[in-house]
Protein backbone atom coordinates (compact mmCIF):
# COMPACT_ATOMS: atom_id res chain seq x y z
CA UNK A 1 0.00 0.00 0.00
CA UNK A 2 2.85 2.39 0.78
CA UNK A 3 4.26 1.82 -2.70
CA UNK A 4 0.89 2.65 -4.27
CA UNK A 5 0.14 5.71 -2.18
CA UNK A 6 3.56 7.31 -1.99
CA UNK A 7 5.57 5.71 -4.78
CA UNK A 8 6.45 9.06 -6.38
CA UNK A 9 7.47 10.79 -3.14
CA UNK A 10 11.01 9.89 -2.02
CA UNK A 11 10.58 11.73 1.29
CA UNK A 12 8.22 8.94 2.37
CA UNK A 13 10.20 6.01 3.72
CA UNK A 14 9.07 2.95 1.79
CA UNK A 15 9.37 -0.40 3.55
CA UNK A 16 9.98 -3.42 1.33
CA UNK A 17 9.99 -6.90 2.79
CA UNK A 18 13.12 -8.78 1.78
CA UNK A 19 11.20 -12.06 1.80
CA UNK A 20 8.91 -10.78 -0.96
CA UNK A 21 11.75 -10.48 -3.48
CA UNK A 22 12.65 -13.43 -5.73
CA UNK A 23 15.85 -15.33 -4.98
CA UNK A 24 18.88 -15.24 -7.28
CA UNK A 25 21.99 -17.43 -7.36
CA UNK A 26 25.17 -16.75 -9.34
CA UNK A 27 27.14 -19.46 -11.16
CA UNK A 28 30.68 -19.01 -12.52
CA UNK A 29 31.54 -20.92 -15.70
CA UNK A 30 34.79 -19.05 -16.53
CA UNK A 31 37.45 -20.70 -18.69
CA UNK A 32 40.21 -18.07 -18.48
CA UNK A 33 42.07 -16.04 -15.83
CA UNK A 34 43.30 -16.89 -12.35
CA UNK A 35 41.25 -17.60 -9.26
CA UNK A 36 41.83 -14.12 -7.76
CA UNK A 37 40.48 -12.35 -10.84
CA UNK A 38 37.51 -14.69 -11.14
CA UNK A 39 36.66 -14.17 -7.47
CA UNK A 40 36.97 -10.40 -7.88
CA UNK A 41 34.49 -10.43 -10.77
CA UNK A 42 32.05 -12.57 -8.77
CA UNK A 43 32.22 -10.14 -5.84
CA UNK A 44 31.55 -7.18 -8.15
CA UNK A 45 28.58 -8.92 -9.75
CA UNK A 46 27.24 -10.04 -6.37
CA UNK A 47 27.39 -6.43 -5.16
CA UNK A 48 25.72 -5.05 -8.30
CA UNK A 49 22.89 -7.57 -8.14
CA UNK A 50 22.28 -6.49 -4.54
CA UNK A 51 22.38 -2.80 -5.41
CA UNK A 52 19.66 -3.10 -8.06
CA UNK A 53 17.48 -4.17 -5.10
CA UNK A 54 15.10 -6.58 -6.84
CA UNK A 55 16.52 -9.94 -5.71
CA UNK A 56 17.54 -11.82 -2.60
CA UNK A 57 21.04 -12.69 -3.79
CA UNK A 58 22.76 -15.88 -2.62
CA UNK A 59 26.30 -15.04 -1.47
CA UNK A 60 27.81 -18.38 -2.57
CA UNK A 61 29.82 -18.69 -5.77
CA UNK A 62 29.02 -21.97 -7.51
CA UNK A 63 31.23 -23.27 -10.33
CA UNK A 64 29.75 -25.04 -13.37
CA UNK A 65 29.92 -25.33 -17.18
CA UNK A 66 28.34 -22.57 -19.24
CA UNK A 67 26.41 -25.03 -21.45
CA UNK A 68 25.22 -27.20 -18.58
CA UNK A 69 21.55 -28.08 -19.11
CA UNK A 70 20.69 -27.75 -15.42
CA UNK A 71 21.69 -25.41 -12.64
CA UNK A 72 23.90 -26.78 -9.87
CA UNK A 73 22.14 -28.81 -7.19
CA UNK A 74 22.47 -26.12 -4.51
CA UNK A 75 20.60 -23.65 -6.75
CA UNK A 76 17.62 -25.84 -7.64
CA UNK A 77 15.30 -23.97 -5.30
CA UNK A 78 16.26 -20.47 -6.55
CA UNK A 79 13.79 -18.42 -8.57
CA UNK A 80 16.54 -17.20 -10.92
CA UNK A 81 20.10 -18.22 -11.67
CA UNK A 82 22.65 -15.90 -13.26
CA UNK A 83 25.40 -17.84 -15.05
CA UNK A 84 28.41 -16.20 -16.67
CA UNK A 85 31.66 -17.16 -18.38
CA UNK A 86 34.85 -15.09 -18.46
CA UNK A 87 37.27 -15.85 -21.27
CA UNK A 88 40.12 -14.13 -23.10
CA UNK A 89 40.01 -14.00 -26.91
CA UNK A 90 42.97 -14.16 -29.32
CA UNK A 91 43.44 -10.36 -29.16
CA UNK A 92 43.70 -10.40 -25.37
CA UNK A 93 40.31 -8.79 -24.74
CA UNK A 94 38.06 -9.77 -21.86
CA UNK A 95 34.86 -11.45 -23.06
CA UNK A 96 31.86 -12.27 -20.90
CA UNK A 97 28.89 -14.42 -21.82
CA UNK A 98 25.89 -14.24 -19.53
CA UNK A 99 22.54 -15.98 -19.28
CA UNK A 100 19.65 -15.55 -16.85
CA UNK A 101 17.96 -18.86 -16.12
CA UNK A 102 14.50 -19.60 -14.76
CA UNK A 103 13.15 -23.15 -14.38
CA UNK A 104 16.21 -24.46 -16.27
CA UNK A 105 15.35 -22.30 -19.29
CA UNK A 106 17.47 -19.42 -20.64
CA UNK A 107 15.32 -16.28 -20.54
CA UNK A 108 18.05 -13.69 -21.24
CA UNK A 109 21.38 -14.12 -23.05
CA UNK A 110 23.99 -11.36 -23.50
CA UNK A 111 27.63 -11.02 -24.58
CA UNK A 112 30.11 -8.32 -23.53
CA UNK A 113 33.67 -7.40 -24.51
CA UNK A 114 36.18 -4.91 -23.14
CA UNK A 115 39.76 -4.21 -24.21
CA UNK A 116 41.28 -3.97 -20.72
CA UNK A 117 40.47 -6.45 -17.97
CA UNK A 118 41.29 -3.71 -15.44
CA UNK A 119 37.89 -2.22 -16.33
CA UNK A 120 36.07 -5.52 -15.70
CA UNK A 121 33.76 -3.87 -13.16
CA UNK A 122 32.00 -1.93 -15.94
CA UNK A 123 30.91 -5.25 -17.49
CA UNK A 124 29.49 -6.25 -14.11
CA UNK A 125 27.58 -2.94 -14.00
CA UNK A 126 26.32 -3.51 -17.57
CA UNK A 127 25.03 -6.98 -16.66
CA UNK A 128 23.15 -5.56 -13.68
CA UNK A 129 21.71 -2.80 -15.88
CA UNK A 130 20.51 -5.27 -18.54
CA UNK A 131 18.93 -7.65 -16.03
CA UNK A 132 17.20 -4.77 -14.24
CA UNK A 133 15.79 -3.59 -17.59
CA UNK A 134 14.72 -7.12 -18.57
CA UNK A 135 12.85 -7.48 -15.28
CA UNK A 136 10.83 -4.36 -16.11
CA UNK A 137 12.27 -2.14 -13.38
CA UNK A 138 12.84 1.62 -13.67
CA UNK A 139 15.94 2.69 -15.60
CA UNK A 140 19.25 2.67 -13.68
CA UNK A 141 21.56 4.26 -16.23
CA UNK A 142 23.51 5.75 -13.33
CA UNK A 143 25.04 2.34 -12.56
CA UNK A 144 27.14 2.57 -15.76
CA UNK A 145 28.22 6.21 -15.36
CA UNK A 146 31.70 7.24 -14.31
CA UNK A 147 32.48 9.00 -11.04
CA UNK A 148 34.98 11.81 -10.49
CA UNK A 149 36.74 12.31 -7.20
CA UNK A 150 39.72 14.15 -5.76
CA UNK A 151 42.04 12.39 -3.34
CA UNK A 152 44.52 14.22 -1.12
CA UNK A 153 47.83 12.32 -1.24
CA UNK A 154 50.16 14.65 0.69
CA UNK A 155 50.42 18.25 1.84
CA UNK A 156 49.24 20.40 -1.10
CA UNK A 157 49.21 17.39 -3.38
CA UNK A 158 46.22 15.59 -4.80
CA UNK A 159 44.94 13.41 -7.59
CA UNK A 160 41.76 13.68 -9.63
CA UNK A 161 40.57 10.19 -10.49
CA UNK A 162 37.90 8.78 -12.77
CA UNK A 163 36.18 5.67 -11.45
CA UNK A 164 33.04 3.56 -11.42
CA UNK A 165 30.39 4.13 -8.75
CA UNK A 166 32.01 1.62 -6.37
CA UNK A 167 35.48 3.19 -6.77
CA UNK A 168 36.82 -0.23 -7.83
CA UNK A 169 38.19 0.93 -11.19
CA UNK A 170 40.59 3.89 -10.92
CA UNK A 171 42.01 5.97 -13.77
CA UNK A 172 44.06 9.01 -12.68
CA UNK A 173 43.33 12.14 -14.74
CA UNK A 174 45.48 14.75 -12.95
CA UNK A 175 48.31 13.65 -10.66
CA UNK A 176 50.60 16.70 -10.35
CA UNK A 177 50.00 19.68 -8.09
CA UNK A 178 46.99 20.43 -5.89
CA UNK A 179 43.75 20.09 -7.88
CA UNK A 180 40.41 19.64 -6.12
CA UNK A 181 36.62 19.89 -6.51
CA UNK A 182 36.29 18.10 -9.88
CA UNK A 183 32.97 18.42 -11.68
CA UNK A 184 31.67 16.82 -14.88
CA UNK A 185 31.22 19.52 -17.53
CA UNK A 186 28.51 17.73 -19.54
CA UNK A 187 26.23 14.70 -19.64
CA UNK A 188 28.61 12.91 -22.01
CA UNK A 189 31.34 13.06 -19.35
CA UNK A 190 33.87 14.20 -21.95
CA UNK A 191 35.25 17.16 -19.98
CA UNK A 192 35.61 18.37 -16.39
CA UNK A 193 35.88 21.56 -14.36
CA UNK A 194 38.20 21.65 -11.37
CA UNK A 195 39.90 24.07 -8.97
CA UNK A 196 43.67 24.44 -9.30
CA UNK A 197 45.60 25.76 -6.30
CA UNK A 198 49.01 25.91 -7.91
CA UNK A 199 49.52 29.58 -8.71
CA UNK A 200 49.21 32.94 -6.98
CA UNK A 201 45.42 32.59 -6.87
CA UNK A 202 43.02 29.63 -6.97
CA UNK A 203 41.84 29.12 -10.56
CA UNK A 204 38.83 27.41 -12.11
CA UNK A 205 39.94 25.28 -15.05
CA UNK A 206 38.35 23.23 -17.82
CA UNK A 207 39.91 19.99 -19.05
CA UNK A 208 38.86 18.37 -22.33
CA UNK A 209 39.39 14.66 -21.71
CA UNK A 210 39.50 13.85 -25.43
CA UNK A 211 42.24 16.32 -26.37
CA UNK A 212 43.91 16.89 -22.99
CA UNK A 213 43.64 20.67 -23.47
CA UNK A 214 43.31 22.73 -20.27
CA UNK A 215 41.64 26.16 -20.31
CA UNK A 216 41.57 28.64 -17.42
CA UNK A 217 38.04 29.99 -16.86
CA UNK A 218 38.83 32.50 -14.09
CA UNK A 219 40.85 33.00 -10.93
CA UNK A 220 39.88 34.58 -7.61
CA UNK A 221 41.29 35.45 -4.22
CA UNK A 222 40.08 33.19 -1.43
CA UNK A 223 38.23 30.49 -3.34
CA UNK A 224 36.70 29.56 -6.68
CA UNK A 225 34.74 26.33 -7.10
CA UNK A 226 32.31 25.01 -9.71
CA UNK A 227 29.45 23.52 -7.67
CA UNK A 228 26.95 22.58 -10.40
CA UNK A 229 26.41 22.40 -14.17
CA UNK A 230 23.08 22.98 -15.91
CA UNK A 231 21.48 20.06 -17.77
CA UNK A 232 22.44 21.52 -21.16
CA UNK A 233 25.98 22.34 -19.99
CA UNK A 234 25.62 26.00 -21.00
CA UNK A 235 25.69 27.46 -17.48
CA UNK A 236 27.63 26.60 -14.35
CA UNK A 237 27.28 27.77 -10.75
CA UNK A 238 30.52 29.02 -9.22
CA UNK A 239 31.33 29.93 -5.63
CA UNK A 240 33.80 32.80 -5.79
CA UNK A 241 35.18 35.36 -3.35
CA UNK A 242 36.86 38.18 -5.32
CA UNK A 243 36.05 40.70 -2.60
CA UNK A 244 36.44 38.71 0.61
CA UNK A 245 33.26 36.75 1.46
CA UNK A 246 32.14 34.04 -1.00
CA UNK A 247 29.08 34.53 -3.17
CA UNK A 248 27.42 32.44 -5.87
CA UNK A 249 27.86 33.39 -9.52
CA UNK A 250 26.47 31.91 -12.71
CA UNK A 251 28.93 31.59 -15.59
CA UNK A 252 27.60 31.37 -19.14
CA UNK A 253 29.85 29.02 -21.10
CA UNK A 254 28.75 30.47 -24.46
CA UNK A 255 29.29 34.21 -23.87
CA UNK A 256 31.92 33.63 -21.12
CA UNK A 257 30.31 36.07 -18.70
CA UNK A 258 29.69 35.88 -14.95
CA UNK A 259 26.44 36.95 -13.31
CA UNK A 260 26.39 37.47 -9.54
CA UNK A 261 23.39 35.70 -7.97
CA UNK A 262 23.85 36.39 -4.24
CA UNK A 263 24.98 39.56 -2.49
CA UNK A 264 24.87 38.63 1.21
CA UNK A 265 27.73 39.99 3.34
CA UNK A 266 28.41 36.58 4.88
CA UNK A 267 28.97 33.16 3.35
CA UNK A 268 26.96 31.82 0.38
CA UNK A 269 28.34 28.59 -1.15
CA UNK A 270 27.49 25.33 -2.95
CA UNK A 271 24.86 26.56 -5.41
CA UNK A 272 22.77 23.83 -7.09
CA UNK A 273 20.42 24.19 -10.06
CA UNK A 274 16.75 23.38 -9.61
CA UNK A 275 13.99 23.28 -12.18
CA UNK A 276 12.16 26.45 -13.26
CA UNK A 277 15.08 28.89 -12.97
CA UNK A 278 15.73 28.26 -9.27
CA UNK A 279 18.83 27.44 -7.24
CA UNK A 280 19.42 26.12 -3.75
CA UNK A 281 22.55 26.96 -1.78
CA UNK A 282 24.14 26.98 1.68
CA UNK A 283 24.33 30.24 3.63
CA UNK A 284 25.16 31.37 7.16
CA UNK A 285 22.69 34.26 7.02
CA UNK A 286 20.90 32.86 10.11
CA UNK A 287 24.15 32.71 12.06
CA UNK A 288 24.72 29.05 11.16
CA UNK A 289 24.84 27.08 7.88
CA UNK A 290 21.46 26.27 6.39
CA UNK A 291 19.75 25.51 3.08
CA UNK A 292 18.09 28.31 1.09
CA UNK A 293 16.19 28.70 -2.17
CA UNK A 294 16.05 31.64 -4.57
CA UNK A 295 14.85 32.42 -8.07
CA UNK A 296 17.59 33.47 -10.46
CA UNK A 297 17.15 37.21 -10.98
CA UNK A 298 15.20 37.75 -7.75
CA UNK A 299 16.57 39.26 -4.56
CA UNK A 300 14.26 37.28 -2.25
CA UNK A 301 15.59 34.21 -0.46
CA UNK A 302 13.58 31.38 1.14
CA UNK A 303 14.73 29.18 4.02
CA UNK A 304 14.12 25.50 3.20
CA UNK A 305 15.20 23.65 6.34
CA UNK A 306 13.97 24.35 9.88
CA UNK A 307 15.43 21.25 11.51
CA UNK A 308 19.00 21.29 12.89
CA UNK A 309 21.47 24.13 13.28
CA UNK A 310 24.35 23.03 11.04
CA UNK A 311 23.03 22.05 7.62
CA UNK A 312 25.52 21.99 4.76
CA UNK A 313 26.73 20.25 1.58
CA UNK A 314 23.55 19.93 -0.45
CA UNK A 315 22.70 18.36 -3.81
CA UNK A 316 19.51 18.88 -5.81
CA UNK A 317 17.49 16.99 -8.39
CA UNK A 318 14.08 18.09 -9.63
CA UNK A 319 12.09 18.95 -6.52
CA UNK A 320 14.37 17.07 -4.12
CA UNK A 321 17.28 18.31 -2.03
CA UNK A 322 19.63 16.12 0.00
CA UNK A 323 21.77 17.86 2.60
CA UNK A 324 24.29 17.10 5.32
CA UNK A 325 23.24 17.96 8.90
CA UNK A 326 25.05 17.74 12.22
CA UNK A 327 23.10 15.49 14.59
CA UNK A 328 25.26 15.86 17.71
CA UNK A 329 27.52 18.30 19.50
CA UNK A 330 29.95 16.58 21.81
CA UNK A 331 33.33 18.11 22.65
CA UNK A 332 34.60 14.75 23.96
CA UNK A 333 33.89 12.64 20.84
CA UNK A 334 33.35 12.93 17.11
CA UNK A 335 30.05 14.40 15.99
CA UNK A 336 27.53 12.61 13.79
CA UNK A 337 26.64 14.14 10.44
CA UNK A 338 23.70 12.53 8.64
CA UNK A 339 22.10 13.02 5.25
CA UNK A 340 18.50 14.18 5.03
CA UNK A 341 16.07 14.44 2.12
CA UNK A 342 13.41 17.10 1.59
CA UNK A 343 11.03 17.97 -1.22
CA UNK A 344 9.71 21.32 -2.42
CA UNK A 345 6.24 19.74 -2.59
CA UNK A 346 5.94 18.36 0.96
CA UNK A 347 6.93 19.21 4.54
CA UNK A 348 8.43 15.77 5.19
CA UNK A 349 12.08 15.27 6.15
CA UNK A 350 13.56 11.82 5.60
CA UNK A 351 16.79 10.89 7.33
CA UNK A 352 18.89 8.74 5.00
CA UNK A 353 21.83 7.73 7.23
CA UNK A 354 22.19 6.93 10.93
CA UNK A 355 25.83 6.87 12.07
CA UNK A 356 29.22 8.42 11.36
CA UNK A 357 30.13 11.41 9.21
CA UNK A 358 28.21 11.30 5.93
CA UNK A 359 29.18 13.89 3.31
CA UNK A 360 29.50 14.89 -0.37
CA UNK A 361 26.00 13.69 -1.37
CA UNK A 362 25.39 13.59 -5.13
CA UNK A 363 22.15 12.68 -6.91
CA UNK A 364 22.13 10.44 -9.95
CA UNK A 365 20.79 12.15 -13.09
CA UNK A 366 17.37 10.54 -12.68
CA UNK A 367 17.19 11.18 -8.92
CA UNK A 368 16.81 7.45 -8.21
CA UNK A 369 20.04 7.12 -6.22
CA UNK A 370 22.41 9.17 -4.07
CA UNK A 371 26.16 8.66 -3.89
CA UNK A 372 28.03 9.82 -0.75
CA UNK A 373 31.07 9.27 1.45
CA UNK A 374 30.74 7.70 4.91
CA UNK A 375 33.46 7.99 7.56
CA UNK A 376 32.92 5.80 10.62
CA UNK A 377 35.32 4.38 13.21
CA UNK A 378 38.46 5.39 11.27
CA UNK A 379 37.13 3.74 8.10
CA UNK A 380 35.82 5.34 4.92
CA UNK A 381 33.37 3.96 2.37
CA UNK A 382 31.50 5.07 -0.72
CA UNK A 383 27.77 4.78 -0.10
CA UNK A 384 24.83 4.30 -2.46
CA UNK A 385 21.28 5.06 -1.35
CA UNK A 386 18.41 3.61 -3.40
CA UNK A 387 15.60 5.98 -2.47
CA UNK A 388 12.62 4.07 -3.86
CA UNK A 389 13.88 0.80 -2.35
CA UNK A 390 14.89 2.30 1.02
CA UNK A 391 18.29 0.59 0.96
CA UNK A 392 21.87 1.72 1.58
CA UNK A 393 25.02 -0.01 0.30
CA UNK A 394 28.64 0.64 1.30
CA UNK A 395 31.92 -0.09 -0.52
CA UNK A 396 35.18 0.37 1.47
CA UNK A 397 37.67 3.01 0.29
CA UNK A 398 41.34 2.07 0.42
CA UNK A 399 44.21 4.57 0.46
CA UNK A 400 44.02 8.36 0.80
CA UNK A 401 41.26 10.73 1.83
CA UNK A 402 38.50 11.58 -0.64
CA UNK A 403 38.22 15.37 -0.83
CA UNK A 404 35.11 15.64 -3.05
CA UNK A 405 33.25 13.67 -5.69
CA UNK A 406 30.86 14.07 -8.61
CA UNK A 407 28.61 11.63 -10.42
Amino acid sequence: MSMVLFGSDYTIEVKKKVSSMPSLAIEDASTSYGDAFKLGFFKALFADMNVISIFNVDRHRRVTYFKATEVVTENKDKDFVLRYKLFEDDSGKLNVEMKLIKDDKDILIKKYKISSKKAYVFISHAIAYDINKFMGESDIGWIKKRVLYAKVTARRKSEIIMSDYTLTYKQPILTKGFNIFPKWANKNQSAIYYTSINGDKPALKYLDLKTGKITTIASSDGMIVCSDVSNDGKNILVTMSPNGQPDIYMYNVVNKRFKKLTTYGGIDVNGQFLEKNKIVFISDRLGYPNVFLKDIGSSSVEQLVYYGRTNSACSANGNYIVYKARESSNIFSKNTFNLHLISLKTDFIRRLTATGINEYPRFSDDGDAILFIKNYKNQSAIGVIRLAHNKNYLFPIKGGRVQSLDW
